[in-house]
């Protein structure tokens, strides 16, 4: 049986798969698509499955190939995959919903202004404006 050391010895040694990351990414990404909903660990799961090639790659190239798989998969399997803001790969099983992250330039500088006005941070004027808001929903 083949160890990790030896693979390591071996591509010291000169050997190589001899893939491109995008290669190694597209590998990946069948292997992905093919996972039973639900599957934990995703990367070392198709690290494992990809045999011989995912053992004689080089961990940084493993590493990118596995961004770029990321990506792929949340764009062209949006039902079965989603990216979140952190970039991590989850399932969508709908139980995770994506908030909307992004603020408009006006309004952020507006926001820096009140808090500067009022001597706090943003996170606490953000805090009060929620708690306002509730208040006159109920």
């Amino acid at each position: 049986m083949f160890s990790k050391k030896m693979f390591g010895e071996m591509r010291r040694a000169g050997m190589n798969v001899g893939l491109s990351k995008a290669k190694i990414s597209q590998a990946m990404l069948e292997i992905l698509i093919q996972l039973p909903m639900g599957t934990p660990n995703l990367k070392e799961t198709i690290v494992a499955n990809m045999g011989l090639l995912g053992q004689m790659s080089a961990t940084r190239d493993l590493n990118e190939a596995w961004n770029q798989t990321k990506k792929k998969a949340a764009k062209e399997y949006p039902e079965k995959f989603l990216l979140d803001g952190r970039k991590v790969l989850l399932w969508n099983d709908g139980s995770v919903k994506i908030l909307d992250k992004k603020i408009s330039t006006a309004n952020f500088k507006k926001l820096n202004e009140l808090a500067e006005t009022e001597n706090c941070a943003v996170n606490q004027i953000v805090s009060k404006l929620i708690r306002h808001y509730q208040k006159g929903q109920a």
